[in-house]
């Protein structure tokens, strides 16, 4: 589901809750109306006031976040990973010490341009979730990528071998 829909769905809640905080608002007001003989100083005021502030709250809570997931949160899209210029011969001389595995996931990065949604290596590389979090821990161990949290995913990023001087 995208987050803009979510976003709606909130707003929807928000709008239902806040119907539902007036109905049981009036309710208790009728009930502590005919109930209560102290008048304004009844303890039970204090109660629905309480009630009300805290659904009040949540709505204005939910509205927010609705707002803010379908109007102004930027999805983060294939295009704004960032590119770099990469060669296999880059890391010719790291590959030569990797397994078979590692390597094939370093070339589907060589081949992104050096950036890839770690769900998409997944399907590139034909490897399982699992394996494909292994491998990528141990290369980020090595320092030859490296993972950056966005939302709820990860972007893996090559990093460009250091020269021996």
């Amino acid at each position: 589901m995208q987050t803009k829909q979510v976003g709606y769905i909130l707003i929807g809640f928000s709008f239902i809750i806040g119907f539902i905080v007036y109905i049981f608002n009036r309710a208790l007001t009728d009930i502590v109306n005919s109930s209560c003989s102290h008048g304004t100083t009844c303890p039970m005021w204090g109660t629905i006031d309480f009630q009300t502030n805290v659904g009040l709250g949540l709505l204005a809570i939910l509205l927010l976040l609705g707002i803010y997931l379908a109007f102004f949160y930027k999805e983060l899209t294939r295009a704004d990973l960032p590119k770099q210029k990469l060669s296999r011969e880059d890391f010719k001389d790291a590959m030569k010490t990797l397994s078979p595995e590692e390597n094939s996931l370093i070339e589907n990065l060589i081949d992104a341009e050096g950036a890839m949604f770690q769900s998409d290596l997944v399907e590139k590389s034909g490897f399982q979730k699992v394996k494909v979090t292994r491998l990528l821990d141990r290369l980020e161990g090595m320092g030859i990528i490296e993972r950056r949290r966005r939302g709820m995913t990860n972007i893996v990023l090559l990093k460009l071998p250091r020269k021996a001087s």
